[in-house]
């Protein structure tokens, strides 16, 4: 007669992710910030936030950076009435694109980066 293992619980604690799989995620969660705004950084701080430190950190600064980049996109269409909304809107992709780009390269290097003009509002 066969050993048969136990059901796993579906609320067992997440497996941690190896040095290399974290290094991916946190570049793909600062890159899909460039194109889909705060969603990558919302799916990847909920999916794994408890999978390592390191992708904990990314997800975290991503996530904070791209809600502050949000909140500077709805002042700037709010101000598009006054004309000034669309230098914020430009501004705030132009920002969005460089520092999700330095954001990825320290990630995938295995650097931990903090944007410089996110506000926290995740901990």
């Amino acid at each position: 007669m066969s050993e048969s293992t136990p059901p796993q619980s579906p609320y067992q604690a997440a497996q941690p992710l190896n040095p290399g799989d974290e290094k991916l995620w946190s570049t793909l969660v600062h890159i899909g910030g460039i194109f889909f705004y705060f969603l990558p950084a919302l799916i990847g701080y909920l999916m794994l936030k408890d999978r390592g430190p390191f992708v904990r950190q990314h997800t975290t600064t991503a996530l904070n950076f791209q809600i502050t980049i949000g909140l500077a996109s709805i002042v700037g269409a709010i101000t598009t009435i006054i004309l000034i909304g669309v230098f914020i809107l430009i501004a705030a992709a132009i920002v969005n694109l460089v520092f999700s780009i330095i954001a990825a390269v320290a990630a995938n290097k295995g650097e931990y980066y903090e944007y410089p003009l996110a506000i926290r509002f995740v901990k």
